[in-house]
């Protein structure tokens, strides 16, 4: 085998590596919930907010300027700057004392992995073409799922382990087997942060015969953006982009709907913080979407008025809503339905989610490419078998009657629940040019995680707190998944027009003037 052949498998596998960090130190927090529970005196509507919100608001809007930057910039350095940051900040959650400080050690790693997968996506769009695509993306994916189930198994382990070797007697430094767990997995990112900045930079669109011309100053840019989504230097940017009153004012309405919202629910529900948190969130993204609009007419046009995108988004990010809300709390379940043991749980549902994650969206990388040669939009049908079959499965699993049962419940559940990201990736890439993809996979993902991410966990969270247990809340999540197929099934009517359209939208909006 050549080596045109093999070093893009080379680099496929180093990201896969920075996925699994990147999900080990996110999805770590699961199996440590309890604990920190404990000690913090956390509820569960806190846990969730800090596994959710925190993270996700932070993680969204700073993708957008990352995902500018990736755009134009060198992605290995972008990549490996973005991961040494957020493996610092998960090592400094270990030496949180009180709730907030850890809040803010998790607004930190929200920005560092930003970095990761727009960049990511781009750069193994370069490497690989539109037809084995799909395929590449879902291996990169399956990093979601080793990491998680690397996560559940490593925390669980250090956290019993630690906490009964110190058990009625003082901890070096005080620390608690949570925290020692956060500092464990946190460090070894710094020294593969090198290791990604020893890859190649590959030409940008070269997979597509379409080469991108390079920005000649790629941080001005993503100051520019970054300015877009910080207010409230919003308001200066869009004027400096040409925004005139009008523009201004449909922003100071955005804002003062955004606060009014967050004002009303925190009244209603409690909880300002998480309100609040999602308001600047939403405000960032309207204030984002003004400013591409003003200065970029062309990305705007493919990335926020394609109906086959949007559908698309939103189908993926419903189903996130469910994943990421069984992800968190199946442990927490678990734990409190069947009394397992945080380690043994830890290695069993580690070692599950991690084996069944990798093949479901492995599985669904190849049958997506293999699905879109017989059609344009038979990747989405892979998108909607992944909201349809979970459902019973997970219905079932919520009704086991004992702890082997949802065991071997969890293997057919988190294959299926796992098979759509390689087909929502994939998708985003074929529907916008070459030089948009990053912008495009910050937009998908800021949608993924507002809903998916910031408001699943926390969702499940406060319906358990209202409900009087996690099981009613996790079913009622499952109405996400029907809404997602009801999207998906738009989406893809919509698909191949929008497909076939895309270089023709894009020069009616102004591509190449």
């Amino acid at each position: 085998m050549n080596d045109d052949r093999r070093y893009p498998r080379y680099v496929l596998g180093v990201l896969v590596v920075v996925y699994v960090l990147n999900f080990l130190d996110r999805q770590i927090l699961a199996i440590l919930a309890e604990r920190i529970k404990a000690d913090l005196g956390a509820t569960d509507a806190q846990m969730g907010f800090l596994y959710g919100t925190a993270f996700a608001v932070f993680f969204a809007i700073f993708g957008i300027p990352l995902g500018r930057l990736a755009d134009v910039w060198d992605r290995r350095r972008l990549i490996a700057w973005g991961l040494a940051a957020w493996s610092a900040m998960t090592a400094l959650s270990g030496l949180a004392r009180s709730f907030p400080q850890l809040a803010l050690a998790r607004f930190g790693v929200g920005v560092g992995e930003a970095s990761a997968s727009p960049a990511a996506y781009s750069l193994l769009s370069d490497y690989y073409p539109a037809a084995r695509r799909a395929t590449a993306l879902a291996v990169y994916s399956s990093g979601i799922y080793i990491g998680s189930g690397l996560g559940l198994g490593i925390g669980g382990l250090i956290v019993d382990r630690w906490d009964v070797a110190w058990a009625g007697a003082t901890p070096p430094l005080g620390l608690r087997g949570w925290q020692v767990a956060f500092l464990v997995v946190g460090i070894p990112g710094l020294l593969l942060a090198l290791w990604v900045r020893s890859l190649r930079e590959p030409v940008r669109g070269q997979a597509d015969g379409v080469v991108a011309i390079a920005e000649n100053r790629p941080w001005r840019e993503f100051w520019r953006e970054l300015l877009a989504v910080l207010p409230p230097f919003t308001l200066a940017n869009l004027w400096l982009r040409g925004g005139r009153w009008r523009t201004l004012a449909a922003n100071l309405l955005a804002a003062v709907a955004c606060v009014s919202a967050a004002a009303g629910l925190t009244r209603l529900l409690g909880n300002p913080a998480q309100w609040y948190s999602l308001a600047v969130g939403l405000y960032a993204a309207v204030s984002w979407a003004q400013s591409l609009r003003l200065r970029d007419p062309a990305c705007f046009a493919l990335v926020l008025r394609t109906p086959s995108l949007q559908a698309s988004n939103l189908a993926v990010a419903l189903l996130a809503f469910t994943s990421y809300s069984y992800g968190f709390w199946i442990p927490p379940y678990l734990i409190r339905t069947h009394g397992e043991n945080v380690a043994r749980m830890g290695l069993i549902l580690g070692g599950i989610a991690a084996g069944s994650g990798w093949l479901g969206v492995t599985l669904g990388g190849i049958l997506a490419d293999r699905l879109r040669r017989r059609s344009p939009s038979g990747r989405l049908r892979v998108v909607m078998l992944a909201a349809v079959l979970p459902v019973p499965l997970a219905v079932l699993l919520l009704q086991a009657p004992s702890l082997t049962v949802a065991y071997l419940l969890c293997v057919p559940l988190f294959v299926v629940t796992s098979l759509w990201l390689g087909p929502a990736a994939s998708t985003v890439q074929d529907l916008v040019l070459p030089r948009m993809r990053a912008v495009a996979s910050a937009a998908y993902l800021l949608v993924v995680t507002f809903i998916g991410l910031a408001l699943g966990p926390y969702t499940v969270g406060r319906l358990s707190v209202a409900l009087g247990g996690l099981r009613p809340a996790l079913l009622w999540a499952l109405l996400a998944n029907g809404l997602s197929l009801a999207c998906a099934l738009y989406a893809a009517r919509r698909l191949p027009g929008d497909e076939e359209s895309r270089w023709e939208r894009a020069r009616m909006a102004g591509e190449g003037r």
